[in-house]
């Protein structure tokens, strides 16, 4: 199982998601630990090579950025509710911001 690695505010941003929005983005995070794909996921290629977005439907959409493509661990990047069909520039913006974090961490 791979670890998480929760960047910037993302892991109190998450908790911050209503109870059944929070238990499916954590079920899903175990999908992705476990080497699985998330049930609904689309690639996020607007906030850099190899983000995801896990997309969750309860009762509002909400959504969390990672990237997983890395061996040592999955890398939450942000967790954000989506009230437009598009994502905002700003969240895209923040993953942005976060994974040039993890790539500089990374060596």
């Amino acid at each position: 199982m791979k670890r998480i690695v929760w960047v910037g505010s993302s892991r109190r941003d998450l908790k911050g998601f209503p109870g059944d929005a929070r238990r499916e983005a954590g079920y899903q995070l175990e999908r992705l630990q476990a080497g699985l794909r998330p049930n609904d996921w689309k690639p996020l290629a607007a906030a850099g090579p190899g983000v995801e977005e896990i997309r969750i439907h309860a009762g509002n959409e909400y959504r969390v950025l990672y990237i997983a493509r890395y061996e040592e661990a999955v890398y939450v990047l942000h967790c954000f509710a989506k009230k437009t069909r598009k994502t905002p520039p700003r969240e895209i913006m923040i993953a942005r911001t976060r994974l040039k974090q993890v790539t500089a961490a990374r060596g």
